[in-house]
């Protein structure tokens, strides 16, 4: 079986969840004899050397559309949908922010893709986006989809909502890397360190997270690079941030280990999370979390999460508290192991394929 997944062109050199997500993906499937070529959407693809092609990331479709017309493969979907409009409306700053306020929720995305394209930030895959729009070029793309692999029903549910389409789909949940991360009972809590480890952006956050916890008895470290245009995002946190507020660049997943075994609390108070990887993997590490109440973490962490209102720098902080002062959350540790791991994500993915295609 010879798969083609096709993603955004900036996967690489602009990392995120999602590339986590499909490299782990294709390293489990190669493991389970499936042979993955991970395109990027501007790249040259030969469709006819594939059995199947599976796509990426629906918020961006302009990296989809051209390629749905150019084959009659059968064709299957991550979505990986998102929502930021909370964010854009009411929290994104400078000129970004001025201009999406004056703009209805539903065309941001749109905005979003045509600035990256003019300013020479991203490429633009379809140029007949442009005037078919974000809307419209989304239901396109599920109608010609055999199949879609939500990582949550609550993220299909949101997709269904938004688009008036019913699928097949199959529920493919994020995962860990289970060799990497191994709970070590031996390990020492620090019950005052608190961890975010994630990309410094505006969505993540961070910059409330610092308010909540500015001169407390708590110290947080931040473990991420800023995305490339979020510099002054950046610099306001660093700006605000009290003494007790420390910095470290992005690091790779083995590194990551250390610090997940040291924290007591892993906090990620984003404006949206599809489910917040780098929480998955704290908790498998034994750390309590505290997660943000928007998007589809509760299906991932149900009521051993803690969950903060985002907006509310008090409520991260209770929440902080209350996950300090809690003991250990074996049950959930023990059901992401079970679970939420990147080699039966891809076991999953491997099933739902045989579904639609002879083997």
């Amino acid at each position: 079986m010879r798969i083609a997944f096709i993603t955004r062109s900036t996967l690489y050199h602009v990392p995120g969840g999602d590339t986590i997500h499909i490299l782990q993906t294709a390293k489990h499937l190669r493991a389970l004899g499936v042979d993955v070529d991970i395109c990027l959407s501007n790249g040259r693809i030969h469709y006819s050397g594939y059995d199947l092609i599976h796509f990426f990331n629906i918020t961006r479709p302009s990296d989809i559309l051209c390629h749905i017309e150019k084959t009659n493969k059968t064709m299957v979907l991550s979505p990986i949908l998102v929502d930021y409009s909370e964010y854009d409306k009411g929290h994104r700053k400078g000129l970004s922010g001025f201009i999406l306020r004056q703009f209805p929720s539903g065309v941001h995305e749109y905005i979003k893709t045509l600035s990256r394209w003019i300013t020479g930030k991203d490429t633009l895959a379809s140029k007949v986006y442009i005037w078919k729009g974000q809307r419209k070029s989304i239901t396109r793309i599920l109608k010609k989809m055999t199949l879609i692999l939500p990582n949550s029903e609550a993220e299909y549910r949101r997709l269904t909502t938004l688009y008036k389409l019913e699928k097949n789909y199959v529920v493919i949940p994020n995962g860990i890397d289970p060799i990497l991360f191994v709970p070590d009972d031996q390990a020492k809590k620090d019950n005052k360190l608190v961890l975010c480890a994630a990309r410094i952006e505006g969505i993540k956050n961070q910059l409330n997270l610092i308010k909540a916890l500015n001169d407390t008895s708590y110290t947080l470290m931040l473990i991420g690079s800023p995305a490339p245009n979020q510099k002054k995002y950046y610099s306001a946190c660093r700006k605000i941030a009290s003494s007790n507020i420390l910095f470290h660049e992005r690091v790779s997943q083995e590194a990551l280990i250390d610090y997940y075994k040291r924290a007591k609390v892993h906090a990620l108070p984003s404006w949206f999370e599809t489910c917040g990887l780098s929480s998955l993997e704290a908790a498998a590490m034994g750390c309590n979390i505290v997660i943000s109440d928007r998007g589809y973490t509760r299906d991932y962490f149900r009521e051993e999460g803690i969950y903060c209102d985002p907006a509310n720098p008090g409520s991260i902080f209770n929440a902080i508290e209350k996950a300090a002062q809690s003991g250990g959350n074996s049950a959930l540790q023990q059901r992401i192991i079970n679970n939420y791991t990147w080699p039966r994500a891809a076991a999953l993915t491997l099933e739902a394929y045989k579904k639609i295609i002879p083997v």
